[in-house]
């Protein structure tokens, strides 16, 4: 084995030929020979490019629609070949066998097909074979043949062959890390998407696949290294996200950003509305008639924890509220999108991130999500809340009024979004406490209440922000001290799932301390 290895002999086969011209030209001109096939075949000849077809090579025309093409000894051969060892040479020159250096292969657009809705057969179609099958044994070949499977290998390539004449067993081998990597993303990708075809929740094997977006500074700590990947769904939200400002975001950054906006999601159907995230939790949510009032509310649910925090937005930013936002310091703002004015002030926070993603995700629709364990991962699918107010369960003498079922609703969103366990204080369309991810629901219910009246102190108030307010809990009432923690705040009404051996003796707190109540029969847990 020599190394750098000269490319003399190149096989193109691509499905997006952005760059394939020029590419092949500078190829030309180092002295290779060209071998391609169909469509990329005829760009170059469009492009007065000597190019031999696969198909004088193999001695077979394409056929079956394309389905069969380079699936043939003379071009596996070609591709897996030990250069150094005789049997191999022999064989080659007994059966006409050319070496081929270099494979440019990268498949049919399946993803795309797929996101953009195609349906079953079509999707059938677009899953490549004879790629996957030479990329496999070119990468397997590494020691001899180069396999280039992305566009932006291209360029390193040909300085490559520039600067040593060919290609170094080291180029060679991270080419080879990439070529493995993308057919298992896209086996990846045709599995997922026939266990989702099929309604198969839990097929016998589950594989999760990306392409790196973004090397990160470190993960959630300074030690920790990080990536960010894009999985490659059109889902909006900050994989999507055009970032228009700022410094590049961090791991934590990331987290918070999609929490915000997927919580802000929430809200999509209604008026405007603003959520601050602070370490993957909100710490206010509010809606109004301006998005400027919605972001205030928000903000005056818990000042102290907004500083630095992540906000979301779920109408396009205007300077009235981007004027509003860069008073405290704020890490990142994402929003379906933001007029001239607005950019124009945040770009005096050189800091401030300012993301944009033309929409919002839709809650109702369920995505995948998994989570490492050792010697594992778990899979669910997303938390789609099916509770509407028809379903509602109440379950206390009293009924909740209608502005105390429009805060109940709101309070439940919110809740969806809070790390269990999880107590949620709103009022007129506002939250104003907060407890999050306490080991007991009563000292998420605690939490919550200091907060509003630390609050109602900051903001001058006669009295605590929560006095009027309702309540909602991802998860139900163990016992009836909860209530009474709740009633003692002022809380009017409360939201929650039920089902507690101890809900009679909840139900019966909940009516001597005058709180309406109404069941949901489903829970929020979020760990």
């Amino acid at each position: 084995m020599s190394d750098p290895v000269r490319i003399r002999r190149a096989l193109l086969s691509v499905s997006d030929k952005t760059g394939l011209v020029d590419f092949a030209r500078a190829l030309h001109d180092h002295g290779v020979e060209l071998l391609s096939t169909g469509g990329t075949a005829a760009a170059l000849r469009d492009a007065a490019l000597p190019v031999r077809d696969v198909s004088e090579v193999t001695g077979f025309p394409e056929m079956m629609d394309g389905r069969v093409k380079t699936l043939h000894p003379n071009v596996h051969g070609g591709l897996l070949a030990l250069r150094d060892n005789a049997e191999h040479r022999a064989a080659m020159e007994a059966h006409g066998i050319g070496a081929i250096d270099l494979l440019v292969v990268n498949l049919y657009p399946f993803e795309a097909t797929v996101a953009r809705g195609a349906d079953y057969a079509t999707c059938i179609e677009n899953i490549d074979i004879g790629g996957p099958a030479m990329i496999r044994a070119a990468a397997k070949n590494h020691a001899f043949v180069a396999v280039v499977t992305d566009i932006e290998d291209y360029a390193p390539l040909l300085a490559e062959i520039a600067a040593k004449g060919g290609t170094t067993l080291a180029f060679r081998q991270r080419l080879a890390l990439t070529a493995y990597a993308r057919t298992a993303a896209y086996d990846t990708a045709v599995s997922t998407w026939l266990a989702r075809a099929l309604d198969e929740a839990a097929p016998r094997y589950r594989a999760f696949a990306g392409k790196l977006a973004q090397t990160l500074r470190y993960g959630e700590n300074p030690h920790q290294r990080a990536a960010f990947y894009r999985d490659g769904s059109s889902r909006p939200g900050v994989a999507t996200a055009r970032q228009w400002q700022g410094k590049e975001l961090s791991y934590n950054n990331i987290n918070d950003t999609d929490a915000a906006f997927e919580l802000v999601a929430e809200f999509s159907g209604s008026g405007p509305a603003c959520a601050i995230i602070k370490h993957a939790n909100p710490c206010g949510v509010g809606q109004g008639g301006t998005l400027r009032e919605a972001y205030l509310r928000a903000w005056n649910c818990d000042r102290t924890s907004a500083f630095g925090g992540i906000v979301a937005l779920n109408r396009v930013l205007d300077a009235e509220t981007a004027e509003e936002i860069v008073r405290i310091f704020t890490e990142v703002v994402i929003a379906p999108g933001a007029t001239e004015a607005a950019k124009a002030v945040f770009a005096a926070k050189k800091n401030l991130r300012l993301l944009t993603t033309e929409a919002l995700p839709d809650p109702k629709t369920a995505v995948l999500s998994f989570r490492q364990v050792a010697g594992g991962f778990l899979v669910q699918g997303s938390d789609v809340d099916g509770v509407t107010r028809e379903g509602l369960k109440v379950v206390t003498r009293r009924a909740p009024s209608a502005g105390e079922l429009d805060d109940l609703f709101f309070a439940w969103k919110v809740a969806k979004h809070v790390k269990s366990n999880a107590i949620v204080y709103v009022k007129d369309g506002a939250t104003v406490g907060i407890g999050a991810g306490q080991m007991s629901r009563v000292d998420s219910t605690m939490i919550a209440a200091r907060k509003a009246g630390e609050m109602g102190q900051i903001l001058d108030l006669p009295e605590t922000p929560a006095r009027g307010c309702v309540a909602a809990s991802d998860a139900f009432f163990p016992f009836p001290d909860g209530i009474e923690v709740l009633a003692s705040v002022g809380a009017t009404a409360v939201i929650q799932p039920g089902g507690s051996m101890n809900d009679p003796a909840v139900i019966e707190a909940a009516d001597r301390l005058g709180l309406a109540m109404v069941f949901t029969g489903q829970r929020h847990f979020r760990h």
